[in-house]
Parts: structure tokens; C-alpha cells; sequence
């Protein structure tokens, strides 16, 4: 990769679509394992700028010098806790505003390359409740005015919170002599008061801001004497990393290890990147070496340093353990994974030192030092509550509450329109941009746009949820899929609502009747595959097909060693479903079940 040139894969774009769909899979899938997308370095320097400069230089100056520090003596600061705080308020804004994860071409947002506060302060856009028509006021799906002034509220009272020098307390002042106080709680009780309010009309931008990992942590600011707090903070960030390392165990995380290291930039010994597959370029899952990394250097690693961090009180161990939780996230970091998170990775690098060796156990703050064992059993349980619970029914949380961050187990979807049906989004859809396609046209003529679009399935394909997508595809459009556009959900789900970190659940059949009320999609212009989670303790993901005009129009589950058996490109046809239901009606339905069991020779079993 050059640094204004990338690696286009090595197909004519002219003659690109001519292709049956499954050549076009396997050519985008076996050029990912040696170039992954391709990009050019120059875009990987925007994001490592946006990184140092709007990041840690703006954030850090802001949490320094409001709270009567210098930002170049790294030392007073490192380990005041009004910084750290800081720190993450000034995270939650960039999230919010959507200027740090999900954020540029590497999300799909390419031009513009923000998508969060330029949708979210305009009315008429989408919105997605989280439980539309059951909690009073939230039913519809049209911003308003008043889901602008609620967003725009809190905006401003996270920037109150930044500017304004922070406070003493008796418990701060009793435990660090010389300290610059803390957030003042009065402002932090309205901020906590607004995610959830916002969080109640829009899911969007509740997800987007993390709240799952940081409205816990302003909480405790809001409500912990200081040495609670500190120990909170702690069962927090260990809450996550395990829980994250738990969600890991199985099939799926194996599968995410080599296209991440193959779409590394810093990366380019392509014999490093193929030991990560069995045998490029016949065989493209998983080797031994890509289920070593993702387990021992992956798993193991987030489950049992955390825990070590958090009951060690030996300084050497501490200190290790610290080390290499850090270099855990910059590595992360370093790979420049979807969706990337890189200002989480480098704020969950410094609470690994800020915490674990600014208030190590050994100074009172173990978790036997917080002031009562029931709280610490009412934290516990309440951090524990939504990764339990997302790990045995994930139909009902968000992959992000249930820690379950970079473990490959995702709700996932692919689209496919009718020709000319898409184009119907960028009529009848209020936004601040247009389809992803038609974003790239503003760069690539068509043809190479389409490759480009391409891509994205490739992307896809390397993971277990694609093999699934596609089959369902190939099943329901038969031969038809060759004339259909085929789109990956997570990218064009950002350019309708602005965010999306890989959540499935952000573009269900809520999402898709949005859009069909705007749109009047006629029956077979836009199906939708969507596949949920995989429970931890079963061996099978449910899947749904859903047709615009239609609604859900299939349910079933497969089996996931289905799945990572088969190649990206599923050479042997459709891998097998078990339909536990399917519309019935008048024959407007894309296909009827009998046909397109005999177009793809699928074995359904009863």
C-alpha cells in the first residue's frame, strides 16, 4: 500500500458484475487475505492525527488546564482524578458528536466522514426507540424538534462539566492530600438524566455515546465517596475486559483474527498474514496459528490479567499486568479494527495505569477496602446484570452492553436490492448524506464503486455471519442474486442513521419498516437477511428474511459449525437451515418456499 494509493483488488471493474455473485465473493475474499481493504496509509494518518491532535491534545489541555494544571507536567496530572474523569466526559462528547468511533471512510462514512451531530440535530431524520409503543412518548421514528433540543442539552451539559473546575470533597481530600478535586456532581446528576431520557427516544444515540461502559462510570463521579469510587471504577473496567474475554470463547473469535491482521497497515509480510488461514488460497479459515493468537494472546489474556489487576497486591505483578493490558490496546489500536474505536482503546490504556498503579490495592483501594460488602454486591451484580443476560438471550440486548465487543458474535445483515430500488433511499430518506455507493461515486467513476461495495462483503465473508448471509441470499433470490445489489447492513445502516458499531440491532425489522413507510419498496425490491447472535450455550443462530413490503417473511436457525466449515466464497452451495416458519399468502412473496428449496437444492430439515 502506497501512502495515496491503495491495493485494488485484481479484477476488471468493467466486467466486474458480469461475474456469477459467488466468483465475485471468492475474489474480494482471497485479495482481503493479503491487502484486507486496501486503504491507502494517507487514510490511516488522518485517523492517527484526529488521534493526537482532537483527542489527547485538545482533551488532555481541556481536562488539564480547567482543573488549574499543566499539561506538560505529566507528572502532577497522571494520576489526578478530576483528569481521569475529565477524560472520559471529554470521550462521551466526541462519541456523542460523533467524532470518534464509527467515525470516517474505515465506518463508511466517506463523504462527509461525521456522521452523529449532523443527523442528530436536524429533525425529520430517523430515529430508533428501543422499545417503540411500550414506554409512553417514544413510539414513532421521525426526529423532532424536541429529540434536537434533548440531544443539544446534552451536549452543552458535558461541555459544563469540562470547563468548570472541579470541586472538593471530605472523601477526596481525606484520601489524596494534594489533589485537584473532582466533577462537580450537580452536573453530572442532569447529564446522567438525559442519556437515559435520549437513550429512551433514540438507542442510537445512546449506543454511540458508550453509555453502556461510561454512564456506569459517571454514576459512581456522581454518587461514590472517593475511595468507592476509585474501587467501582475498578470492578468497571474489569467488568468489561472480562466480560469481552468470556464472549470470546467458541468458534467466532478465531474467525475474527486474520482479516484483522490482514487488514493491518503496518503489516506487510504477506507470509505473516496467510499462517493465519490453512492453506491461501484454496482454504480460508481459521489455521492453528489464528486460533493461538485469538485465544491465548486474545482470551486468556483479557480474562485473567484483569482479574490479577484487580486482586494482586504485589507491585511487580501489578506493574506487569499493567504493561500488558496497555500494550493489549494498542495493539487493538494499532490494527485499525471497523468501526474504529481508537480513542476507547487508548482511554481504557490509560485507566489500566491511572487505576491499577495511581490507587493500587496496596494503598486501600481493594476491593475489600469499599466501605460496605453489600454495595460491592450491588455493583457487581448490576455490571454483571447485561452481560449475563446478552450472552443467554442476545434478542434482547445490544452486543455492547453484553461486553461482547470484537468476539466475531455479532447481530449481522446483508440487503439486496432489485435493480434501481436503492437509488429509492437517497429520494425519500431525510439525511445529511446518500446511499455509501453513492458517496464513493463522488470519488470512482461506477464500475469501480461497485468493487468498492464489494469489498464490503469480502469483509464480511471472512467472518461466520457472512457464509450464513449469503446462503440465505443465494436461497431466497436463487439465480436472481446475480442481478440483485448486494449490500453489507452495518455500512448502509451509518448512512441512515448515522452510527453503527457493528450492532445488528440497529438495523432489525424496525429499522427496514422505517424505511418502507418513506420508500414504498414493492414486494422483492429489497430483502433483507439478518441473523442474530449466537446464545453461549447453544450451538445455533436464529436468522430472519425480511421483505420491505412484506415484513418478516422467514425464521429459522442453522447451525453454526455450518457456518465456519465453509469457505467465504461457499463453493458446495448454501449451507443447510432449519425453517420453524414461513409466511403464507397469496404468492406475492419473492419466492415460495418450495421453489426456492428446489433453485438451490437446499435440505430443510423438519
Amino acid at each position: 500500500m502506497g501512502f495515496k494509493t491503495g491495493n485494488f483488488p485484481e479484477v476488471d471493474p468493467a466486467t466486474f458484475l458480469d461475474l456469477p455473485f459467488r466468483d465475485r465473493l471468492r475474489a474480494m475474499s482471497t485479495h482481503w487475505v493479503d491487502y484486507g481493504f486496501g486503504t491507502p496509509k494517507m487514510v490511516h494518518t488522518i485517523y492517527i492525527l484526529k488521534l493526537l491532535v482532537l483527542y489527547l491534545g485538545i482533551g488532555l489541555s481541556l481536562a488539564t488546564f480547567t482543573s488549574g494544571l499543566n499539561v506538560l507536567d505529566v507528572g502532577a496530572w497522571w494520576n489526578q482524578p478530576i483528569v481521569y474523569q475529565k477524560l472520559i466526559l471529554w470521550t462521551v462528547l466526541l462519541e456523542s458528536v460523533g467524532l470518534a468511533g464509527s467515525w470516517g471512510p474505515l465506518a463508511g462514512h466517506f463523504k462527509p466522514m461525521t456522521g452523529g451531530i449532523l443527523y442528530w440535530l436536524r429533525p425529520g431524520t430517523i430515529r430508533l426507540p428501543p422499545w417503540p409503543g411500550k414506554v409512553p412518548f417514544t413510539s414513532g421514528d421521525t426526529r423532532t424538534v424536541g429529540d434536537v433540543l434533548i440531544y443539544a442539552a446534552l451536549l452543552l451539559n458535558i461541555i459544563v462539566a469540562l470547563i468548570l473546575p472541579g470541586v472538593h470533597t471530605s472523601s477526596i481530600d481525606a484520601a489524596i492530600t494534594d489533589n485537584s478535586g473532582l466533577v462537580r456532581p450537580a452536573v453530572l446528576f442532569p447529564l446522567i438524566a438525559l442519556l437515559v431520557l435520549i437513550g429512551l427516544r433514540d438507542k442510537v444515540i445512546f449506543i454511540a455515546a458508550r453509555s453502556e461502559q461510561y454512564l456506569p462510570a459517571i454514576v459512581f463521579f456522581g454518587v461514590l465517596p472517593f475511595v468507592d469510587m476509585i474501587i467501582a471504577l475498578k470492578l468497571l473496567i474489569v467488568s468489561v475486559w472480562v466480560g469481552a474475554g468470556v464472549s470470546k470463547l467458541g468458534h467466532h473469535f478465531s474467525m475474527v483474527v486474520p482479516p484483522m491482521l490482514s487488514n493491518t497497515p503496518w503489516m506487510p509480510f504477506k507470509k505473516i498474514k496467510r499462517a493465519h488461514y490453512r492453506n491461501f488460497p484454496e482454504d480460508l479459515r481459521p489455521s492453528i496459528v489464528a486460533g493461538g493468537v485469538a485465544h491465548v494472546l486474545g482470551t486468556v489474556v483479557e480474562v485473567v490479567t484483569p482479574l490479577v489487576l484487580l486482586f494482586s497486591t504485589n507491585r511487580t505483578l501489578t506493574l506487569l499486568a499493567v504493561a500488558l493490558m496497555v500494550a493489549f490496546h494498542l495493539f487493538i489500536l494499532s490494527t485499525f479494527p471497523l468501526a474504529v474505536p481508537l480513542e476507547w482503546n487508548l482511554l481504557f490504556a490509560y485507566a489500566s495505569i491511572f487505576l491499577f498503579l495511581g490507587f493500587p490495592a496496596w494503598d486501600g483501594y481493594g476491593v475489600a477496602d469499599m466501605s460496605s460488602v453489600w454495595l460491592t454486591a450491588v455493583i457487581v451484580a448490576a455490571l454483571a446484570f447485561f452481560p449475563i443476560l446478552g450472552n443467554l438471550r442476545p434478542d434482547l440486548v445490544s452486543f455492547l452492553p453484553s461486553m461482547r465487543q470484537y468476539a466475531g458474535n455479532w447481530a449481522s445483515a446483508t440487503w439486496a436490492f432489485a435493480p434501481g430500488a436503492e437509488e429509492k433511499l437517497d429520494e425519500h430518506i431525510i439525511r445529511p448524506t446518500k446511499n455509501t455507493r453513492t458517496q464513493l461515486l463522488a470519488t470512482y467513476p461506477p464500475e469501480v464503486a461497485d468493487v468498492v461495495m464489494h469489498q464490503l462483503l469480502g469483509w464480511r465473508s471472512m467472518h461466520s455471519q457472512g457464509r450464513a448471509l449469503f446462503s440465505l441470499m443465494m436461497r431466497h433470490l436463487g439465480d436472481d442474486i446475480d442481478t440483485y445489489s448486494l449490500r453489507e447492513a452495518e455500512f448502509s445502516c451509518n448512512s441512515l442513521v448515522a452510527f453503527n458499531f457493528g450492532d445488528g440491532h440497529l438495523h432489525n425489522e424496525f429499522l427496514i419498516a422505517a424505511l418502507q413507510r418513506r420508500c414504498n419498496f414493492a414486494p422483492g425490491e429489497f430483502v433483507v437477511a439478518w441473523i442474530e447472535s449466537q446464545p453461549i450455550h447453544r450451538g445455533t443462530q436464529q436468522y430472519k428474511v425480511i421483505d420491505a413490503a412484506l415484513g418478516v417473511i422467514e425464521r429459522g436457525t442453522y447451525k453454526v459449525s455450518d457456518a465456519i466449515n465453509e469457505q467465504p466464497w461457499l463453493p458446495n452451495g448454501p449451507i443447510p437451515f432449519d425453517v420453524q416458519w414461513t409466511l403464507e399468502g397469496d404468492g406475492s412473496n419473492v419466492r415460495t418456499r418450495e421453489a426456492r428449496m428446489q433453485e438451490t437444492d437446499l435440505v430443510v430439515r423438519p
